[in-house]
């Protein structure tokens, strides 16, 4: 049994705008990542068909946009993404969006740009 956190992660990654993401659970049934998000920057719309995702914010606000509308969440609060459902996470505010993000399955070879 390996112990991960953000400073031993399996993997760490660099994505967007000067994000960053540590892979702590990297299989093709379930991937756990924690990410980090810079003030004022967004990912890209985009889908997964077959994952079903989790956020759990842990610190600052997350806004996500989907095709069924704006939705602010909060530190300690989660948001599921199911699959199919065109989606992106933005961080509007002044200060670093930390979250968890669960996918099950793994969103490897799963995303779909819009």
């Amino acid at each position: 049994m390996n112990i991960v956190s953000k400073e031993r992660p399996l993997t760490h990654y660099t994505w967007g705008e000067g994000c960053d993401g540590w892979n702590l659970v990297d299989a093709a049934g379930l991937s756990v990542k924690m990410e980090r998000m810079p003030p004022h920057t967004a990912e890209r719309p985009h889908l997964h068909r077959q994952s079903r995702q989790f956020f759990f914010i842990l610190k600052g606000a997350a806004v996500f946009e989907t095709e069924e509308g704006r939705v602010l969440v909060a530190a300690q609060q989660g948001l599921e993404i199911r699959p199919g459902l065109k989606h992106r996470i933005l961080n509007e505010g002044n200060s670093d969006l930390e979250f968890i993000l669960c996918s099950q399955p793994s969103t490897a070879g799963d995303r779909v740009e819009e």
